[in-house]
């Protein structure tokens, strides 16, 4: 865990694709698999809704980048984020990368990032196109990072300057409405996932049908990007697996200091 910690990572944030609410929960999780070295965010910031962000880069210390829209419907942002990319790669100052972004317009670069051998994370909406998800090495929604809800309703609230206002207010309820139609999917348990489980059950399974829940996490994320057991309601693995009767769990304590594995088996009588 300390050596993941210790990655130093490139976090860059498309600021036309994602809602400035909760940014500071954004990084809070990002620190969890390293020490950001490069904090950049790109747009346009001529524009009036994006008025909202400036307090937001300010207390998080994070830079902006001007970024012209050259042509109507195109996004500039887009090209200076990839650019800054390909320079942080070939500098060989970070060993991963965090793409803040809903926009598929990046799965290109997050490939290219990881054929270099650099870990990529991916954090979005729940609309993020599947295309982008698969293409990183993990993906986080922001819908399920603590103070998502909070960060929303706090946008809401009055006393924004007046320039931009009615954007902004377009752009807040927009934002909420899209977290209220997916919190539901994202802690709904389907059949999808009990056959992600079962078959990375039994790929790592010995003779016996038991497989580490520690291994199986890791297993399900190469399959699937996106796997979190917070979609489903739910902040570890372990209660997860325990709330489906498809699986047995076993805990062992090992060692003079009691260590506790944890280890799964498919429940054969469920299938």
């Amino acid at each position: 865990m300390d050596n993941i910690k210790d990655l130093r990572l490139a976090v860059l944030i498309d600021a036309d694709n994602v809602p400035y609410s909760n940014i500071s929960g954004m990084l809070e999780e990002i620190a969890k698999y390293g020490t950001p070295t490069f904090k950049r965010i790109y747009s346009d910031w001529t524009r009036p809704n994006m008025n909202g962000w400036k307090n937001v880069l300010l207390e998080n210390a994070i830079s902006p980048i001007q970024q012209y829209s050259y042509t109507s419907g195109k996004n500039a942002s887009d090209s200076a984020l990839i650019i800054d990319a390909m320079d942080i790669l070939y500098s060989g100052k970070v060993d991963g990368f965090c793409i803040v972004s809903s926009d598929s317009d990046f799965t290109r670069l997050a490939l290219r990032l990881r054929e270099e051998g650099m870990k990529v994370i991916g954090m979005g909406q729940k609309k993020t196109p599947e295309p982008f998800i698969k293409a990183c090495e993990k993906f986080i929604y922001i819908e399920i990072l603590p103070g998502a809800a909070e960060s929303q309703k706090a946008e809401k609230k009055p006393g924004r300057p007046a320039k931009g206002a009615a954007i902004e207010k377009h752009h807040v309820e927009h934002v909420e409405a899209e977290a209220a139609e997916t919190k539901e999917t994202l802690s709904t348990i389907d059949n999808r996932l009990i056959r992600l489980i079962r078959n990375s059950i039994n790929d790592l399974a010995d003779e016996t049908g038991w497989a580490s829940l520690a291994d199986l996490g890791n297993h399900m994320l190469k399959k699937q990007p996106d796997f979190d057991a917070r979609n489903y309601g739910f902040p570890k693995m372990l209660p997860l697996i325990k709330s489906i009767d498809d699986f047995i769990v076993d805990e062992r304590e090992t060692g003079k200091n009691n260590i506790k594995h944890v280890f799964v088996k498919n429940n054969h009588t469920h299938f």
